[in-house]
């Protein structure tokens, strides 16, 4: 077997890759961010690594990566299953893997082919060694590069595996480069992440806001609407005119008109049942208390003031509404399913990417 180096060609959807004594650790938000983040949960969240992939062209039958997988456990929820990494070969699936049994994909057509390996969007990953029975060689980039940034909906929760994330399938349904910024609990209109957005180059940004601003509970509406817009301004500063998309939150009942903090269901955990529920009043929304109605309002206002004949708006009842929840619950009450994570895909790419 070949030991090829992980290097910066060979990688796609990592702002940044960090040399460790244990191998490359690819992180989704620079490193200057990085230092301005209090939040351990986003210090997790961008070191997993979701739409990065190791992607190359060779002839080998044999690939294996060793990687080194940390994953996080929350009190009294059930274990989280193996990260699962995907093996992407000329555009179609051929084959999953997790750590603990071997990242090995053997018996693949020996021709020369475009591979790629997405790692878990789910589970904190360093790379340690890639090895293949033939040599390999970066693969050009194949076309317009979309980042977006978003939740944890966004990074892939309940996506049955990396390449199948709602941003992961749009992308390949439109042949475009994902760099996904979706952050678990962490679209907060952090003013780092906008810098990370500003310096990282693209051809069409999307941002959606709105669900973890109302379930962690961090603002009020008057604070959020300059919030937005102080987000948009320092992603203008680097894209004066690109195309940018901003998307209102998608349907979730718990959220619609209680605002936050979000918490988790007690009584269904106590059940192994992992279930989310809103805790805050619904009288306190006269006061300025965000909910997700509240927020599609704003939302949809600030797009229109701004007179940015680049800067669009798509309400997330388009990609994700009442008759979808009605068909394809929220198993969580927070998160899409596999299911609903393919219709919001088909229906991203169809009104955004493929226009």
């Amino acid at each position: 077997m070949i030991t090829t180096p992980v290097t910066a060609d060979l990688v796609r959807g990592a702002l940044e890759l960090e040399s460790t004594a244990q191998g490359l650790v690819p992180h989704r938000l620079p490193a200057r961010a990085r230092a301005q983040n209090p939040d351990p949960r986003l210090a997790m969240a961008e070191m997993q690594p979701s739409g990065v992939r190791l992607r190359f062209r060779t002839t080998a039958r044999s690939i294996e990566l060793e990687t080194l997988p940390t994953k996080v456990e929350y009190p009294g929820a059930p274990p989280r299953p193996d990260g699962v990494y995907d093996l992407i070969v000329d555009g179609k699936l051929a084959g999953q893997a997790t750590a603990p049994g071997g990242v090995r994909f053997a018996d693949l057509p020996a021709h020369a082919k475009d591979v790629e390996i997405w790692l878990p969007h789910n589970e904190m990953t360093t790379v340690v060694a890639l090895r293949t029975d033939a040599p390999v060689s970066p693969v050009p980039p194949r076309g317009r590069v979309w980042l977006h940034h978003g939740s944890s909906i966004s990074q892939g929760s309940n996506a049955a595996s990396p390449s199948g994330t709602w941003p992961a399938l749009a992308a390949a349904a439109a042949g475009v480069e994902l760099v996904n910024l979706g952050f678990s609990g962490n679209a907060l209109l952090d003013p780092f992440t906008a810098r990370a957005l500003r310096d990282t180059p693209a051809d069409l940004l999307s941002v959606k806001i709105g669900i973890n601003v109302v379930n962690a509970d961090v603002m009020r509406l008057r604070a959020f609407g300059p919030a937005v817009h102080g987000f948009l301004d320092t992603i203008r500063e680097g894209h004066p005119s690109t195309p940018l998309l901003v998307v209102s939150p998608l349907y979730c009942p718990i959220h619609e008109r209680t605002p936050g903090p979000g918490d988790f269901d007690h009584a269904a955990l106590a059940s192994g049942v992992v279930r989310f529920r809103a805790t805050g009043d619904p009288a306190e929304v006269a006061a300025g208390k965000l909910t997700l109605e509240v927020i599609r309002e704003a939302l949809a206002g600030i797009v229109t003031q701004r007179e940015d004949p680049q800067l669009q708006y798509l309400d997330g009842l388009a990609l994700y509404g009442p008759e979808d929840y009605a068909e394809l619950p929220l198993p969580d009450e927070l998160h899409p399913d596999a299911a609903a994570h393919r219709r919001i895909a088909s229906r991203f790419a169809s009104l955004v990417l493929d226009a």
